[in-house]
């Protein structure tokens, strides 16, 4: 059985506010997945974590601080997946790469959100497909895949179909600073996967065809790294 982990971008479950309807349908989609696969799924904090941060960075709390307040979100939004998945403990995940790994051995489905300040989840997914030897590392973001540059910002921006880890080491640029970085990739991420070689399928989170088709090492609509 393959394992596939995947890095869902907060956004993506919740765009301004927790999506429910689009969770359960996400839910069904990675239980289903979970029948052919072993699945690894770490949960980001996305616009409702740095909206927090902001606040706190505002009120003058420091970086280590805003680091833990953005970990509690990704693991609200990891609570809010779980609940769609029938869990009976909101409490009930792992707080480790290690302890993912473990739970990976009774459990084809485990949900987590970040682990240690300095980390994004971007990066905790990196170091947990490396640990459990991930054939692939899907990340369901917010856009349908790399760019040449930000799509937001740029109106001449190109979609790629594939990158090297060398582009996409270059294109993540260099270790974020401050907690609550929005980028495609983490910096720190695109290098444990280029070391480890462990392909990287950067799809849109809320397309669940191109998500499906990515977990299953099937043709999509994003960027594949390798």
């Amino acid at each position: 059985m393959e394992t596939v982990v995947v890095s869902l971008g907060g956004s993506v479950l919740a765009p301004g506010e927790p999506d429910a309807a689009f969770v359960k349908r996400l839910a069904a989609e990675l239980r289903t997945l979970s029948e052919s696969h072993r699945l690894f799924v770490v949960t980001g904090g996305g616009r409702i974590a740095r909206a927090y941060i902001e606040a706190g960075r505002a009120l003058g709390a420091a970086e280590s601080f805003l680091d833990r307040l953005g970990i509690k979100v990704t693991r609200l939004n990891a609570r809010i997946l779980l609940a769609a998945l029938g869990a009976s403990s909101a409490d009930e995940m792992p707080h480790t790469v290690e302890e993912a790994v473990t739970a990976g051995k009774s459990s084809r489905l485990v949900v987590m959100g970040g682990t240690t300040p300095g980390h994004t989840t971007d990066a905790v997914a990196a170091e947990l497909a490396e640990a459990v030897r991930a054939v692939r590392l899907v990340n369901a973001t917010s856009v349908d895949g790399v760019y040449t540059a930000d799509p937001a910002k740029d109106a001449t921006a190109t979609r790629l179909d594939r990158v090297t880890f060398e582009d996409l080491i270059r294109l993540s640029g260099e270790a974020h600073r401050k907690a609550g970085p929005s980028i495609v990739f983490d910096p720190k991420a695109a290098r444990i996967v280029a070391k480890a070689s462990i392909p990287v399928a950067v799809v849109n989170g809320r397309d669940l065809e191109a998500l499906r088709n990515a977990v299953l090492g099937r043709p999509f609509r994003g960027t594949l790294v390798n």
